[in-house]
C-alpha cells in the first residue's frame, strides 16, 4: 500500500525534508495500521532531522499522531478496525498519511477529544504528566520554575500546575508569550530576553530558592537553573532547545547545594503498558473536565513540513502545532 510521507535522506536543515510516496506494510502480529488524521509537531523532530539524535538514514520524522485504525495484527486484542486512537511515541515516521507501527504506545482516544487535540497533546501532555507526577511528584503547595512556558509543553504545564494548586514561574521570550503563559495558568512569568531569570526568581519568592526546576531549553539556561534550586533540590533537564548541555563537571552539583540531577525521557515513563494507560487517562480526564485545553495555534499541510520546521526553529510558533495529511 502506498502513502505520502516525509523522508529524510541526509541530516541537515529544513531543506532535507522530502515529501514523497512510501510503501506501508500490512500489520504484523503486534502492530496496527493507522489512517492518520493529524500529526503533532515537536522540537524533538528537529533533533532527529539535524542528527543531534541519531537514527539510520534514510528515516521518517515524527513520533506523535492520531487517527483511525484500519487493520490490526493477530495478537492485538484491545483495538479493532474503526477505533479512534492516538499515540505519543513509536518508531520515527509519524509524518505520514498512513502508517504501520507497534501497538505498544497506541491508546484509544475518547470521543470528546478531537484528532487534532489528540495529535497535539499526547507527547507533550504525557511529558508533563511524567514531569509533574512521576519525576518529581508535585503535591500542590510548591513554587516551581518551568522554562519555555509558552511552548507546547509549557502551556500544558501551566494548566496542569494550576489544576494542582502549584505556583509556576515560567520563562518566556516576549510579552505576547508572557500573556499566553499567564492565561494558561502561570503564577508569574519572566522575560529572559530582558531580565535575569535567577534574580527575578529570587525577587518573586522573597529570596527563597525552589525545590525543582524543569528545564527543556538546555545549554543557555543550565547554570542559571542550578542557581534557582534550594539545597538538595532537583534539576530536571528534559530537553535541548538551545543546544545540549555538555562538559559538565558533576562537582558543580555539590557547589550549588548537594543538588540532584536527572535527564528523563518519556519512553521510560510509559512502561509497562498499565502506566501508559493510567497516565493517558489522567491527561484525558483533565482535558474532558476543561482543566487542560489544547488550542491548535498553527496548522500546516503535511507537504509543508519543511516550513513548519523553519517556523519552529525561528520561535515563530506558540502553543501546539499540527501537520494535516492531504
Amino acid at each position: 500500500m502506498k502513502a505520502k510521507a516525509i523522508v529524510v535522506r541526509a541530516h541537515g536543515g529544513a531543506e532535507v525534508i522530502e515529501y514523497t510516496e512510501v510503501d506501508v506494510a500490512d500489520p504484523g502480529p503486534d502492530e496496527v495500521r493507522i489512517r492518520q488524521h493529524a500529526i503533532g509537531l515537536n522540537y524533538i523532530d528537529v533533533y532527529y532531522r539535524t542528527g543531534l539524535y541519531s537514527s539510520a538514514l534514510p528515516h521518517g520524522l515524527g513520533f506523535e499522531g492520531a487517527g483511525v485504525v484500519e487493520a490490526v495484527g493477530s495478537n492485538v486484542r484491545f483495538l479493532k478496525a474503526g477505533d479512534r486512537v492516538a499515540y505519543p511515541q513509536g518508531p520515527l515516521g509519524a509524518y505520514s498519511e498512513l502508517r504501520t507501527m507497534p501497538v505498544a504506545t497506541v491508546v484509544k482516544l475518547p470521543a470528546k477529544i478531537s484528532f487534532e487535540q489528540g495529535a497535539a497533546v499526547m507527547l507533550k501532555g504525557l511529558t508533563v504528566q511524567y514531569l509533574f507526577r512521576q519525576t518529581y511528584r508535585l503535591q500542590g503547595h510548591e513554587t516551581i520554575l518551568f522554562h519555555a512556558a509558552a511552548g507546547g509543553v509549557g502551556l500544558i504545564a501551566c494548566q496542569w500546575a494550576r489544576a494542582l494548586g502549584v505556583k509556576l514561574i515560567g520563562t518566556v521570550s516576549s510579552p505576547e508569550k508572557a500573556a499566553l503563559a499567564k492565561k494558561a495558568g502561570a503564577w508569574q512569568t519572566i522575560d529572559y530576553s530582558k531580565q535575569n531569570f535567577v534574580e527575578r526568581v529570587l525577587a518573586l519568592t522573597g529570596g527563597k530558592k525552589l525545590p525543582v526546576v524543569y528545564d527543556g531549553v538546555g545549554k543557555t539556561t543550565w547554570e542559571g537553573s542550578l542557581d534557582c534550586i534550594e539545597p538538595r533540590g532537583l534539576m530536571v533537564s528534559f530537553g535541548n532547545a538551545s543546544g545540549a548541555v555538555t562538559g559538565v563537571a558533576i562537582g558543580i552539583l555539590a557547589q550549588k547545594g548537594s543538588l540532584f540531577l536527572t535527564r528523563p525521557t518519556l519512553a521510560t515513563h510509559i512502561v509497562p503498558r498499565a502506566r501508559l494507560e493510567a497516565s493517558s487517562e489522567e491527561l484525558f480526564d483533565l482535558m474532558i473536565a476543561g482543566k487542560i485545553k489544547v488550542d491548535i495555534e498553527q496548522r500546516y499541510a503535511l507537504a509543508d513540513a519543511a516550513q513548519a520546521h523553519r517556523d519552529l526553529e525561528a520561535r515563530k510558533t506558540v502553543g501546539s502545532t499540527v501537520l494535516l495529511p492531504q
